[in-house]
């Protein structure tokens, strides 16, 4: 059981995070990764050094013919910079597969600082993107820039996520690793159901592509059949795993290992 993951993301020149993480991501749990490029990025590990954009048109053709020809079970969405090519990708996903579920990762800011997504485009990322969503997964700063307001704490993590929710998605994963602490807790909202999960934190520079791993691992997940929980659960053991064995390449937030493989369910416990 492959399951068919159309990526619609930027990609990424040092390997590390966006299409590239994708692709790697959906392989190494037994996927199948097709694309739809967004923009070109020149980065390595110490930063984003220059933003290519792909013409909206040419990301629509991209992501017809994918969908037309070999279809797709789950879409995973990435950097969309400007708020023409949301609507763009939003248009797309209306018209060639609705109801299939789409994992919207709110790419805003790469791990080195780069602004990744133009201010004017955050409201069109709320109201054209988000209502489309089966799991929205913003780690903390993005969450609070979608919601208009501040994380209080901790303990306010599920509220911030239930602002999230009533913006269109499906479910929310709210995602800690901004936080101090020893222990890296994420928060899952899916309806009205809520859940915890948390990891040991692992002290490390590599960390490169977390957030492009993690939600194109969720959307190999649903793409092969899982229910969201058990979906995000694996999605976490094998981010989790990749991190811990990163290779230590770069003088900067170094890439993870997403070579390493579980199975369709492996972790999903």
């Amino acid at each position: 059981m492959n399951g068919r993951v159309l990526i619609v993301a930027g990609s990424d020149s040092g390997g590390g995070a966006g299409i590239q993480a994708d692709i790697k991501a959906v392989t190494a749990l037994g996927g199948y990764a097709a694309t739809a490029v967004t923009a070109l990025t020149a980065q390595n590990t110490q930063g984003v050094f220059g933003i290519h954009p792909v013409p909206p048109d040419f990301i629509a053709q991209q992501m017809q013919l994918v969908l037309d020809d070999i279809g797709a079970d789950a879409i995973k969405i990435g950097m969309l910079h400007s708020a023409a090519v949301i609507e763009t990708v939003a248009a797309e996903i209306e018209a060639r597969a609705p109801g299939l579920p789409v994992v919207v990762d709110p790419v805003m800011v790469a791990k080195g600082g780069a602004r990744l997504l133009e201010d004017a485009a955050v409201e069109a990322l709320r109201t054209r993107l988000l209502p489309l969503a089966r799991i929205v997964t913003p780690n903390i700063p993005e969450a609070e820039t979608l919601a208009g307001e501040t994380l209080a704490g901790p303990e306010a993590m599920e509220a911030l996520a239930r602002r999230l929710l009533a913006l269109g998605p499906r479910a929310v994963l709210l995602k800690g690793g901004h936080m101090d602490g020893e222990t890296v807790r994420d928060v899952l909202i899916d309806g009205d159901e809520a859940a915890v999960f948390e990891s040991p934190r692992i002290e490390t520079r590599h960390t490169h592509g977390t957030g492009c791993t993690l939600a194109s691992a969720i959307a190999a997940g649903l793409a092969q059949g899982l229910d969201l929980a058990p979906a995000v659960a694996r999605a976490r053991a094998y981010v989790w795993t990749a991190i811990q064995k990163a290779p230590g390449f770069g003088k900067g937030h170094g890439p993870l290992d997403h070579g390493h493989t579980m199975g369709p369910v492996e972790g999903a416990g």
